[in-house]
């Protein structure tokens, strides 16, 4: 869920301008699950310019105020969203860990790297939502770990109806600073699409499994 309109449409036009965002309806990219689709977002991208970079963070860091304002804890969900969640740490002065996707396979062992301990109340932060399947696994690591997660907070969201579901049955709010549903006109106005590809791109979103097939 985007909160504050101004916010969002101002993180579209800022991943546009630095190509963390690419839009390509007529060629378009193969994701690593086999879907088709017109859009590639790498929001790692945004770490390397300064101001950007700030923005995000500073935004992302009244985002988690606003609606979790008794946080304890963050948490990176690995691997992109580790800087992002320690940016906000950082600012924020909370303690900071991040969840690997799986264990690791010699040491400790570990999952969750660096303490969060039982019982605090934990933000996660992510880069990038599509069906949220990384954010929720990382939300049930740390509740099989004794904590209490408030939510998700991430940079941008594709608005699939899937995720919307994910989230909801795991009971785990998420809020982000974007969508693609203000992408669209932004790209539009700044004439990172045409005006005859505003359909393609807006059918995608409805049945991203099997566009372009």
């Amino acid at each position: 869920m985007v909160i504050k309109q101004a916010i969002a449409s101002q993180v579209a036009a800022k991943l546009l301008q630095i190509k963390a965002i690419k839009l390509q309806p007529q060629e378009p990219f193969t994701w690593s699950s086999g879907w088709k689709s017109p859009i590639y977002c790498d929001n790692r991208v945004t770490l390397s310019d300064q101001t950007i970079r700030t923005f995000i963070k500073e935004s992302l860091v009244d985002l988690v105020s606003d609606r979790f304002n008794y946080v304890e804890a963050i948490a990176g969900v690995a691997t992109a969203g580790i800087a992002q969640g320690a940016l906000i740490a950082d600012m924020m002065n909370l303690p900071y860990a991040y969840v690997r996707p799986e264990p690791k396979s010699h040491g400790m062992g570990k999952q969750i790297e660096g303490r969060i301990e039982p019982g605090q109340k934990v933000v996660l932060v992510e880069d990038l939502i599509s069906t949220g399947g990384s954010s929720l696994k990382a939300a049930k690591v740390l509740q099989d770990a004794g904590c209490e997660v408030l939510g998700v907070v991430a940079i941008f969201d594709y608005g699939f109806a899937t995720a919307v579901t994910n989230f909801a049955d795991a009971g785990v709010p998420i809020y982000t600073l974007s969508n693609y549903e203000y992408l669209l006109p932004i790209a539009l106005e700044n004439g990172f699409i045409e005006a005859d590809q505003l359909a393609l791109l807006q059918d995608w979103r409805k049945a991203p499994e099997s566009w372009g097939k």
